[in-house]
């Protein structure tokens, strides 16, 4: 069997991909605004917040919690959904490179 089409690129950029593709909705970013606003919160507020169905919800919010981007904690027969802060430390260090690479370039 051949290699994945993934293979051919290291860890770091696969992870910086599977997070991109995460943040590539604006339901995603409305959650993600919200868990920062709020600190943490159950799912059903979630569902309050966005014009989305309850099905929805949970399927955006399945997609960021297996990108890394929040974690969420069984609280009896709710979970509480929050921002998981080591993504996002990755995602600043990954960009203030770029920022810092682009800045000093001198070209076109």
């Amino acid at each position: 069997m051949g290699a994945t089409k993934t293979d051919h690129f290291t860890d770091e950029q696969n992870r910086i991909a599977i997070i991109a593709k995460a943040l590539g909705h604006p339901a995603r970013i409305a959650i993600i605004e919200y868990l920062l606003k709020v600190d943490t919160c159950i799912c059903g507020d979630i569902v309050n917040e966005l014009p989305l169905a309850q099905a929805t919800v949970s399927q955006h919010l399945k997609e960021l919690k297996n990108a890394g981007l929040i974690k969420g904690n069984i609280e009896g027969t709710a979970i509480c959904y929050c921002i998981d802060e080591k993504t996002f430390a990755l995602l600043k260090d990954y960009f203030s490179n770029i920022i810092v690479t682009v800045a000093n370039q001198k070209c076109c």
